[in-house]
């Protein structure tokens, strides 16, 4: 097994914690420790439950174990004041918080088969869904008054989409590495084994800043996306935060829609692709159809996996869209003259037809205010 995280890669099989291609050096029991609290991530690991799976059980002081856990946050950039992927609940325990990926490592297939297929690259491992590296955006112009103002978009759109429910993001370290350099994307792709690249450039010409960017297929080299952004030179900070947030949430749709495309090949989704093209269809508008569309790949990832986070809050963010459609037209329908409201409060166009009668329903327990029920019966 392997578990990726930031940019690190935790491969259980080889027994070695890697950060981008580098190996990073651990020792036995504090990969044990790393491996131990990230496969039980969901829940909180006391200090006892430590003791007994890395010690066997035997007498440990805290002082041991402050060293251990000191050593596994180093190891993966973290520390004891930021405490942003191990964190300590004082006198409850422990918890690995950061975004986990997992990858099963490739079945070795027959020997001379790679061979027998004039391909002697090795397998790789598949890369997981939604995993981008951010890479350095170049400074057009080589203006070096203007490479902390590059450095900073790029730095704050990869924390930005690291905050992606279930994405992989490299980390800026790793991505600075490609600084100032030609790289072939699917390359990078590969060294880093992400399926997207962010790429991009900020020139600047007189009192006007321009902003280009790009959203690359790391697998084919095909471009997903791309968009120019230009902005009168202000206050730099406020520019670089206003470009950061509408990339980052520009990006993070065009990375679902990618996501569900992908799915929709598949023969044999699972509740994740479902929930990806549900997102997808959400995405197209708030129609009726649309909404429906997405609650069905919604429902149809629930009966995979009944437990999924995503699918229950993708069905109840339908529900809640539907529900102030439809109140929205119910209260327009409340504004007009007498006659024409008290016709249409029997039939509302709304509410007709098998593809709104769960949405009419719904609103009609749950979403509509107690008081237009009320105005409703007089």
């Amino acid at each position: 097994m392997r578990y990726l995280f930031e940019e690190y890669t935790l491969d259980t099989n080889l027994r070695e914690l890697h950060r981008g291609a580098e190996i990073v050096s651990v020792t036995p029991q504090v990969f044990d420790l790393l491996e131990y609290l990230i496969r039980n991530r969901e829940r909180l690991v006391s200090k006892d439950d430590l003791i007994i799976a890395i010690w066997n059980g035997r007498v440990v002081s805290d002082a041991a174990l402050t060293t251990r856990l000191n050593a596994a946050r180093s190891a993966i950039g973290d520390t004891g004041e930021k405490q942003h992927l191990i964190k300590t609940l004082p006198r409850k325990g422990f918890r690995f918080v950061g975004s986990v990926q997992e990858a099963l490592r490739p079945a070795i297939g027959p020997v001379g088969s790679a061979a027998q297929n004039g391909d002697t690259t090795p397998g790789q491992v598949s890369a997981p869904r939604l995993s981008i590296v951010v890479l350095p955006f170049a400074n057009i112009g080589n203006d070096p008054e203007q490479d902390y103002f590059v450095d900073g978009v790029t730095e704050n759109l990869t924390t930005d989409l690291s905050r992606i429910s279930g994405s992989f993001v490299i980390g800026r370290h790793t991505a600075f590495t490609y600084k100032g350099k030609a790289v072939d994307l699917k390359q990078v792709g590969r060294e880093l084994n992400v399926r997207y690249v962010l790429e991009g450039s900020v020139q600047r010409g007189g009192d006007r800043l321009r902003v280009n960017v790009q959203l690359v297929d790391a697998e084919t080299g095909n471009h997903l996306w791309a968009e120019r952004f230009d902005k009168p030179v202000a206050d730099l900070f406020d520019m670089q935060d206003e470009i950061v947030s509408r990339l980052a949430h520009t990006v993070s749709s065009r990375l679902v829609v990618a996501e569900a495309r992908r799915a929709a090949r598949s023969l044999s989704p699972d509740a994740t692709d479902l929930i990806f093209q549900g997102r997808a269809c959400s995405y197209k508008g708030t129609t009726l159809e649309h909404m429906a569309e997405a609650r069905g790949f919604f429902e149809r990832a629930l009966a995979i996996n009944h437990r999924s986070v995503g699918a229950l809050v993708g069905v109840a963010s339908v529900d809640v869209a539907a529900g102030a459609a439809l109140l929205t037209d119910e209260l327009r329908t409340f504004q007009q003259p007498k006659p024409l409201r008290s016709r249409r409060c029997h039939s509302p166009p709304t509410m007709q037809g098998p593809t709104s009668s769960w949405v009419s329903r719904l609103f009609l327990q749950t979403a509509l205010p107690r008081g237009l029920l009320n105005a409703s019966k007089h």
